[in-house]
């Protein structure tokens, strides 16, 4: 496969809602991300697909400005989200919400943190209501239309700790859309679940994305990429490796290269499935 360096053309009237360019991460000095380029406009459901280790947790934190890239020279700045460069951490949250593994569990260390008040913290992009911080009403409803949102409303006055994982999974969700973000990124979300849970989750990405609200997907199961998703970037050790259509990019030899393994990919519907082909002989 080649790599898939260049921008795509874009539409100037609005800024995109993810734009890197030539962006690199080094973490404990080893080069984990080089020189990136990708652009995910505004409405532009995307799907990152990789193997564990490619560098699609790096990618995230560089996004969420978690991590920083290199510095470099030239007049462009390595990474915009909405066009800007830079950002305050709540201000970002309201823009793009966010949804991870590790923000789950950190709130499952909180025993007496309601759903209602996880997902309250969303207005704050903070783990838990600032006690100097009043809520209003206004508020408590938006949180209240959060979780009807992704089927979690009667969950409101659980504990987060004592969650299912699909539970808590849906929670997070909902804390992301509390300020009403142009856009999910959404962090491998389906782990952990069980099939029930895991359908229920598939059913309301589709729902999001179907409301307009733009999905970014981080994982490396290819069942979670929704109909919505009709674009797909590969990545394999810190580079991208193919970015276009998702019946272009998810094949058998592509994804055989991505994951440097017999994958063989089928569809069923608007759904795309994989399976290790080992072959007759076990290898």
């Amino acid at each position: 496969m080649n790599q898939a360096v260049t921008i795509p053309a874009r539409d100037s009237s609005r800024p995109a809602l993810i734009r890197l360019d030539r962006a690199s991460v080094v973490r404990s000095q080893v080069r984990v991300l080089h020189e990136m380029s990708l652009c995910i406009e505004q409405g532009q459901h995307t799907a990152i697909l990789g193997p564990n280790g490619c560098g699609k947790s790096t990618l995230i934190k560089l996004i969420t400005r978690e991590l920083y890239p290199l510095a470099r020279t030239g007049d462009e700045p390595a990474v915009t989200v909405l066009g800007h460069a830079r950002w305050k951490i709540d201000q970002l949250r309201s823009q793009l919400g966010i949804v991870t593994g590790d923000l789950s569990l950190d709130l499952a260390d909180m025993p007496h943190l309601t759903v209602e008040q996880t997902v309250l913290s969303g207005f704050f992009a903070t783990l838990v209501v600032p006690p100097f911080r009043e809520i209003e009403e206004q508020m408590r409803e938006r949180a209240r239309q959060a979780l009807e949102q992704v089927d979690a409303l009667h969950l409101l006055s659980r504990y987060y700790s004592e969650l299912s994982a699909g539970q808590a999974r849906r929670a997070l969700i909902a804390r992301a859309l509390v300020n009403g973000p142009q856009a999910l990124l959404l962090d491998e979300p389906t782990t952990g679940l069980d099939l029930i849970a895991r359908q229920r989750l598939v059913d309301t990405m589709r729902r999001l994305a179907q409301q307009g609200i733009t999905l970014v997907l981080v994982t490396h199961r290819i069942e979670e990429i929704v109909p919505e998703i009709e674009r797909v970037v590969l990545m394999r050790d810190g580079r991208i490796i193919g970015d276009g259509p998702r019946e272009q990019w998810l094949t058998s030899e592509h994804l055989s290269a991505t994951f440097d393994g017999p994958v063989k990919v089928w569809n069923e519907g608007d759904t795309y499935l994989a399976t290790v082909d080992m072959g007759a002989d076990g290898r």
